[in-house]
């Protein structure tokens, strides 16, 4: 016995789906994955900051030591054993600046594909005394 063909009410002889029916999952899968993808990349970003946290620290150690030894801090990234001008996986480059005879202060500037990362494009570590300010907001210096 043969079946008729599906026919939906109101398109008779058109089985399937129309133009506008396509559309509008179209637009609401582009809705949700205009939602989505942003946080899924949040947590990347976020985890490309370690880069400058472990430079940043690096640099901080350095300069504890550079005063131990000879009582100033230093604006001369060459004076600090092991640091190097960018961060490990060089999505940042570094900087120092004495802010006084016993405080200077880091900062970790993104490069490239990580200047997307609006709310930490410069990570701040100002020392006076050994005593750190991380900057600009705690949410740069952890996960």
């Amino acid at each position: 016995m043969n079946k008729p063909a599906l026919r939906r009410p109101g398109h008779p002889g058109h089985p399937g789906f129309t133009l506008i029916e396509c559309l509008i999952v179209l637009a609401v899968v582009a809705i949700l994955a205009g939602l989505t993808v942003p946080g899924l990349r949040s947590p990347a970003g976020r985890m490309a900051r370690l880069d400058a946290v472990q430079a940043l620290m690096r640099v901080q150690s350095e300069q504890e030591s550079l005063r131990a030894l000879s009582g100033l801090y230093t604006d001369d990234l060459r004076q600090l054993r092991g640091v190097q001008p960018t961060s490990p996986q060089g999505r940042y480059t570094l900087s120092l600046a004495i802010q006084g005879p016993d405080a200077y202060r880091a900062v970790a500037l993104a490069v490239g594909q990580q200047q997307a990362d609006r709310d930490c494009k410069a990570i701040t570590l100002d020392v006076t005394l050994g005593f750190a300010t991380r900057g600009p907001t705690p949410a740069c210096w952890g996960p």
